[in-house]
């Protein structure tokens, strides 16, 4: 029979979203006062099981207590909030200064984010690591799109082995930060949202392979785009740093829904079926956590 600690600590562990790294060392510290009380009202006479029934209840909620103890882990250090933000920070850097079209800029700027990723994930991945991951999985995500407009009888090489593929490492790597706390999720997916917003305004089919076409549109919307990242920059800072739960859905929620409403209002024409495809799972997919979120609240 599982006892009223653990059932207690099972419960409060399963509700407490916070860093990884710290999560063991709050859990213990409050399975070590549970403890203590227990004894102290053994000591008055009373039998284990009935102190430890009275000092859970002492507690409270434990779903309530690990929110309170949420708010006050929540708010990250401008540091983390900066280095959070620091990979829309360089996209649009890269759009400011037109070195998107240097191939060696653009791979150091890569190789930084596949570096910051890895490392972000073999250090009990720390709260600034999911913006970095979110454009560590652009390759994979933008790829698989290309590879569909390979001309006709090659699709079947993206239908058959590279998407599903991608799609069983995308989905493994989304359940594992969701398991971490919901909104991660979301905070990862809103640059992956954003890019494929303004990428599936650049062309329709195989015309998004002529270079003329896509890259006059790219220029064309380049200050556009810069804003977008620099947008999405902010809404990162805002989430690091606020306490509130509703208040991080909020400015998580927002600013790419709007990036995404001025994308496709201004492109309408230039997206096809399939961008509209695009932009619907892409959607779903970066709503689906904090929505889930929000409904906790109502």
């Amino acid at each position: 029979m599982v006892s009223n600690i653990s059932h207690y600590l099972n419960r409060f562990k399963a509700n407490l979203q916070i860093d990884e790294t710290i999560k063991d060392g709050v859990v213990q510290e409050l399975y070590t006062h549970l403890e203590e009380k227990t004894q102290e009202l053994e000591e008055n006479g009373l039998s284990r099981e009935e102190a430890s029934r009275i000092a859970v209840q002492s507690l409270g909620s434990p779903e309530l207590l690990a929110q309170q103890i949420y708010e006050t882990h929540a708010q990250g250090s401008w540091k983390e909030a900066l280095f959070s933000a620091l990979p829309h920070l360089m996209v649009a850097l890269l759009f400011t200064s037109y070195y998107w079209q240097n191939i060696v800029c653009v791979s150091v700027v890569l190789a930084l984010i596949v570096g910051m990723a890895i490392y972000g994930w073999h250090r009990g991945k720390p709260i600034w690591f999911f913006p970095w991951l979110g454009y560590y999985l652009m390759p994979v995500i933008v790829t698989g799109i290309l590879l569909l407009s390979l001309p006709e009888g090659w699709g079947w090489v993206a239908a058959l082995i590279y998407i599903p593929l991608a799609f069983f490492v995308f989905v493994h790597i989304l359940r594992q930060t969701a398991r971490r706390d919901w909104l991660y999720a979301s905070l990862m997916l809103a640059p992956i949202l954003v890019t494929l917003s303004w990428f599936s305004s650049l062309g329709t089919g195989n015309a998004l392979l002529g270079d003329a076409i896509w890259l006059a549109r790219l220029q064309t919307n380049a200050l556009w785009i810069v804003a977008s990242f620099v947008a999405l920059a902010a809404a990162t800072i805002a989430f690091i740093r606020l306490k509130p739960r509703r208040y991080k859905i909020v400015s998580l929620l927002i600013p790419p829904l709007v990036i995404l409403f001025s994308v496709t209002t201004t492109s309408w024409g230039n997206i096809d079926w399939r961008g509209w495809l695009i932009l619907l799972f892409s959607l779903s997919a970066f709503a689906t956590p904090v929505w889930m979120q929000a409904r906790a609240y109502q």
